[in-house]
């Protein structure tokens, strides 16, 4: 369900993984980065011509004390932190990263500020299924795909809904 081996749909899969955490009572965020150029037209970019990445972050306790680590099966089988994470896949200095709550979806067409971030809502949820599934929703192409592929999507959230009910953390 997760396809980690398909650099794209990085929202979509933060996304699931945020709705289960979720789910299953686990805090979270999301951590993002996005490429100088992307986000004030200065130097800058990032792996795989990303614009912007996002994963999941997950409060941990280290021997130094509380912390947050990013969790991204893309690049690393590794927690890691933000930092590194950010380091890790940014091409060309510079990029800039924040931490959003888990239930932020994605920011807004046009200019990014705090304030207009767009928040877990039912079309969304449609789009992540959909990313799940490897459609691109929201593209031309991914349109028509999700006019031929119903039944790959209507099998994706099946999938997702019953890993939702089946907590692994429960005892």
């Amino acid at each position: 369900m997760f396809n980690w081996g398909d650099i794209h749909n990085c929202e979509d899969r933060a996304e699931a993984i945020s709705i289960l955490l979720t789910q299953w009572q686990i805090p979270h965020f999301k951590a993002w980065v996005f490429s100088g150029y992307f986000l004030s037209r200065n130097m800058g970019s990032l792996k795989n011509k990303w614009n912007y990445h996002v994963a999941i972050m997950l409060p941990t306790l280290l021997e130094s004390g509380p912390s947050a680590m990013v969790l991204d099966p893309t690049h690393s089988t590794t927690l890691e932190t933000i930092e590194h994470w950010a380091n890790t896949v940014t091409l060309d200095a510079q990029s800039h990263y924040l931490v959003k709550q888990g239930h932020i979806y994605i920011f807004p067409v046009g200019q990014i500020r705090n304030e207009n971030w767009h928040h877990r809502n039912r079309q969304n949820y449609k789009w992540t299924m959909q990313g799940l599934a490897g459609i691109n929703g929201v593209s031309t192409k991914g349109k028509a795909e999700v006019t031929f592929n119903k039944f790959k999507i209507t099998r994706t959230i099946k999938a997702f809904q019953t890993l939702q009910r089946n907590n692994p953390f429960s005892f």
